[in-house]
């Protein structure tokens, strides 16, 4: 039963938790997987420089999941996952899956492998600091990709369409995960649709649930990390508390 999701931070696969969902039950996803980082040909993944994270914590990676899959092994998870989650959102929803272009041997890796043949409407591009670039062949990335996947009556809400399609927003540096959502990210998205359930089954410090508290929706979050899911948790309860006190 969705009742028994609707509001949590469910600890486990993505996959396997999309799995007990049932069909249509969701409004929107939203939500940025793993980019299997490690698994690159080269620069500071390889090195261990890592960029300007805390602590290097894109090098040191996720503590429940190998970023280092096999190329092949990673787009065929990546798409079961959203074949999921169009199994789950109605007619009228829609995904937003946030992915990283990168540079693999020399080629640009644009992700067309992994969203190939899924409804993709529109490419939001998400604007934000540049980090380090250790690779001479090419110019310093400073943006991600947002792809909208929508089903065939997805609409956004009323005067949501005057936003460009070029959104800029600044990292969260300080954040116990290695690549946090902004907040005011997600709020963009939440708040440019009438979505009342929404899904992050890559739910990581819970940034997704905390914009969906905060602007009245309700949440379900997947996350295999164990202490990714106390983040989370803490992090809805501060924002709860929040608005209790404002009232």
């Amino acid at each position: 039963m969705l009742k028994d999701f609707l509001n949590k931070i469910i600890c486990g696969d993505a996959t396997d938790v999309m799995r007990e969902l049932p069909d249509g039950s969701i409004d929107l996803c939203v939500t940025s997987p793993p980019y299997n980082l490690k698994n690159s040909t080269g620069n500071g993944m390889k090195d261990g420089r890592g960029g300007k994270w805390e602590n290097a914590a894109l090098v040191k990676g996720y503590s429940h999941h190998n970023d280092n899959m096999p190329h092949e092994e990673y787009v065929k998870w990546q798409r079961e996952c959203l074949t999921e989650m169009m199994r789950l959102i109605g007619d009228d929803g829609a995904i937003f899956y946030n992915h990283k272009w990168r540079v693999q041997a020399g080629l640009l890796q644009d992700r067309s492998d992994i969203v190939g043949g899924f409804p993709v409407r529109q490419i939001i591009i998400w604007k934000r600091a540049g980090g380090l670039n250790f690779n001479p062949g090419y110019f310093l990335p400073t943006y991600e990709v947002i792809y909208l996947i929508a089903k065939k009556d997805f609409k956004l809400a009323p005067k949501a369409n005057a936003c460009g399609d070029v959104w800029e927003f600044v990292q969260e540096m300080k954040n116990g995960h290695p690549a946090p959502f902004p907040v005011a990210l997600i709020d963009r998205i939440i708040t440019s649709t009438t979505a009342q359930v929404i899904l992050d089954p890559f739910m990581g410090s819970g940034t997704t649930a905390v914009s969906a508290v905060k602007n009245g929706r309700d949440y379900i979050g997947i996350e295999i990390s164990p202490e990714y899911c106390k983040l989370a948790e803490d992090r809805i309860a501060a924002e709860q508390n929040q608005i209790r006190m404002a009232i």
